[in-house]
């Protein structure tokens, strides 16, 4: 069903380049219509409320889905060491690979980048006085944590996350 849908979509889009005339507006029209292609590929996991309370811990619950923090230093990722991948907690997506894993000083897990561009999603919060980016998994929507431009190179960010929001896997 998901695959027509965007094979109707994909369809669609052809259908709109081939009718429009103009070079330079084809090049916006091609934006616009990629734009769509992407969020239809990219249609978010919705999982049901009550599961999620039964398979989640009560923390895991409430930092995924309420947007809460662990205590820095309490969380079992923190001064984690092992080579792997950490994963969403509740939809199982891969999104950061250990070898970007960095000491932050903060007590919770850093990382200068995400394991791939569209694993993790950017999103303004201007919660608690500040201005920060909260950043969610890209597929199911989880409160991951905050990602920070004092982070080392290559890229200078730190990506501030909650143990609670992630699984690891040694490789």
């Amino acid at each position: 069903m998901k695959t027509t849908r965007i094979t109707r979509t994909i369809l669609f889009a052809l259908l709109v380049l081939s009718s429009v005339a103009g070079c330079s507006r084809a090049k916006t029209e091609t934006a616009v219509i990629a734009d769509i292609i992407e969020d239809s590929v990219k249609t978010k996991v919705k999982f049901n409320d009550d599961d999620l309370r039964k398979r989640l811990t009560k923390e895991q619950y409430e930092v995924t889905q309420h947007k809460g923090t662990e205590a820095s230093y309490s969380g079992k990722y923190w001064d984690n060491h092992e080579d792997g991948i950490y994963s969403c907690i509740v939809c199982n997506t891969k999104l950061f690979d250990s070898k970007t894993k960095f000491e932050s000083g903060t007590g919770w897990p850093s990382f200068f980048k995400a394991i791939s561009t569209t694993a993790t999603k950017n999103i303004s919060d201007n919660g608690y006085n500040m201005t920060r980016t909260e950043v969610v998994c890209a597929t199911c929507g989880a409160h991951l944590g905050h990602v920070f431009d004092d982070g080392p190179q290559p890229t200078g960010l730190r990506y501030c996350m909650n143990s609670a929001s992630l699984d690891f896997k040694k490789r």
